[in-house]
């Protein structure tokens, strides 16, 4: 998939998370997260996102990421809308 514009999903509500992607202007994925848990599952929100963004075959993008406590299917499901979005995409295949 290729993102051709700005996707955005998510909510500042507790156990959400906001997710800004778009394509980013060097190789690569660049991740900003903001999270309230970041000292002790900053390194798993930042693997869900990753993973997520492998599994639709994103390679270059600058993911803007603001937590606020959500659980890992709360993530991958705002990574991937956003990713839908930013592609301009409906053809949603949840599992």
């Amino acid at each position: 998939m290729n993102l051709l514009k700005k996707g955005i999903a998510g909510t500042l509500e507790s156990g959400d998370i906001l997710i800004d992607i778009e394509q980013s202007e060097s190789p690569g994925i660049h991740i900003d997260l903001s999270s309230k848990v970041k000292n002790q599952y900053g390194n798993q929100i930042l693997e869900v996102i990753r993973e997520t963004l492998q599994e639709y075959g994103i390679q270059d993008a600058a993911v803007r990421a603001v937590d606020q406590g959500s659980l890992d299917c709360t993530i991958r499901a705002r990574v991937t809308t956003a990713i839908f979005r930013g592609c301009g995409s409906s053809d949603y295949q949840w599992k």
